[in-house]
């Protein structure tokens, strides 16, 4: 049974209208979605396809340079997408869903695909550009090192149903060898049991 991460994410962000109840959030909260698939436009080469995230007919040059800079591919601005990696696809994407400023991210599984390497790289990454950016997201994973990693609020949900809830402060070491994170580990898997 599909537990129903990506509809909840769909209907955060107006993408889903088939619903019954209430989502509450401001009228003015811009989203941008991260799907598992990077969806960049084949044609369009690293810096268009960030461009391509405006809604206006405005460039915004510097900013899109500086966005490629950021996610680390200021070497790569005139590469296609059939030339980059699973990685650097990924980083194209949240480069263009940040071109948008968007106020929440919502990401469903954008490391699902990539290899353990790719992905740990990809972790810090997204930690070190929510850091710098000071955006709000909503991280959709079935990995449960990649959550504690990540997260500062973990929701274990299962079935269409929140199971657990776990609070991790800022403070909360991210080492994924520490005793505090094992135990914590632990305790997540042991509620599936």
């Amino acid at each position: 049974m599909a537990a129903g991460k990506t509809t909840l994410l769909r209907l955060i962000s107006d993408l889903d209208k088939d619903y019954q109840g209430k989502i509450i959030k401001d009228d003015k909260l811009k989203i941008g979605i991260i799907f598992q698939e990077p969806r960049l436009m084949p044609w369009l080469n690293v810096y268009d396809n960030i461009k391509f995230g405006l809604t206006t007919n405005e460039i915004f040059p510097q900013k899109i340079l500086e966005l490629i800079k950021l996610v680390g591919l200021e070497n790569f601005s005139k590469a296609y997408p059939h030339q980059l990696s699973g990685g650097m696809s990924q980083r194209v994407t949240l480069a263009r869903t940040l071109i948008y400023d968007p106020d929440l991210i919502p990401m469903d599984e954008p490391f699902a695909a990539l290899d353990y390497f790719t992905r740990t790289a990809m972790q810090d990454e997204i930690i070190k550009i929510k850091n710098m950016t000071q955006k709000s997201l909503i991280f959709v994973t079935h990995n449960i090192d990649e959550a504690l990693n990540i997260g500062e609020d973990i929701i274990i949900w299962e079935n269409g149903i929140v199971k657990n809830k776990y609070f991790l402060d800022n403070n909360y070491p991210r080492d994924l060898f520490s005793a505090n994170l094992i135990k914590l580990k632990k305790e997540i898997l042991n509620n599936f049991k």
